[in-house]
């Protein structure tokens, strides 16, 4: 499995606090079968996102590892003037493993009016967003409307492994399901943190989406589509959204699903 978006490397934002963390996290992603792993560091107001930095503390862990796990870099970009600025000067310094790939994360207390121009700004420097987690945000679950809108646009859409076992609570997983029955799922990632709340694990989702979906998604989601984004290919399993009011429609008069709970 392929890993698209974790904060694995030490004390560059909210992610791993320590190098012995970071080491721990490697050592649970490799125990959980993932082979490869792009770093994301935040790149936002709080969190300046420094490159050279970033290859370094990348580096760092790559040696110590050796290539039991392959480690690339990339960041988890917030839609600000500085970063747009500094985007539009360098794109590739933001990308995953410098590619034409962008995660980009929206903040849980605005959605700027612009976003959709903003989005179409990027796709004309050549790059492919993609909409990270968008299960946990509460303001894009409010109004998923503007979500189909920027599939429509070309966006790409990236769900967390534990909001698919319920890690993230009922209403992050039945997002994740709604995003799923849509066909508006691209990638599943972990977005880990740390070796506890937030661990570096794909395996728990990848089993769920095998039993729920069958293996053929399963691959999709954690292997195929994360490893072009890694040789900046094509995506091959690239699924036509469905109508998100008919797919709310639908569960809402479907008997309540079984849980799958991870811990």
């Amino acid at each position: 499995m392929v890993d698209i978006h974790c904060h694995l490397l030490p004390d560059l934002d909210d992610g791993a606090d320590s190098l012995e963390t970071s080491l721990q996290m490697a050592e649970m992603a490799i125990a959980d079968g993932v082979t490869h792993v792009i770093a994301t560091p935040h790149a936002s107001s709080e969190y300046p996102f420094l490159a050279e930095l970033v290859r370094s503390r990348r580096d760092e862990i790559q040696s110590r590892i050796g290539d039991r796990l392959a480690i690339s870099t990339g960041c988890d970009f917030h839609l600000s003037f500085e970063n747009l600025a500094a985007l539009r000067d360098d794109p590739k310094r933001f990308t995953l493993n410098q590619t034409g790939y962008l995660l980009v994360e929206f903040d849980d207390f605005a959605i700027p009016v612009s976003v959709e121009q903003t989005l179409h700004q990027l796709q004309l420097l050549g790059l492919r967003p993609i909409i990270t987690h968008p299960e946990r945000n509460r303001l894009i679950r409010s109004q998923w409307d503007r979500l189909w809108g920027w599939l429509r646009q070309g966006c790409l859409v990236q769900v967390t492994a534990q909001s698919l076992t319920g890690g993230f609570g009922r209403r992050a997983q039945e997002a994740a399901e709604l995003l799923l029955d849509g066909n508006a799922v691209h990638f599943v990632a972990s977005d880990a943190h740390n070796a506890t709340s937030r661990p570096l694990r794909l395996k728990p989702a990848f089993d769920l989406l095998v039993a729920d979906k069958g293996e053929d998604i399963a691959r999709a989601l954690l292997v195929e589509n994360p490893g072009a984004v890694l040789e900046g290919k094509a995506l091959p399993y690239l699924p036509e959204p469905r109508d998100w009011k008919s797919v709310l429609s639908e569960s809402e008069a479907e008997p309540p699903k079984k849980r799958f709970w991870f811990f």
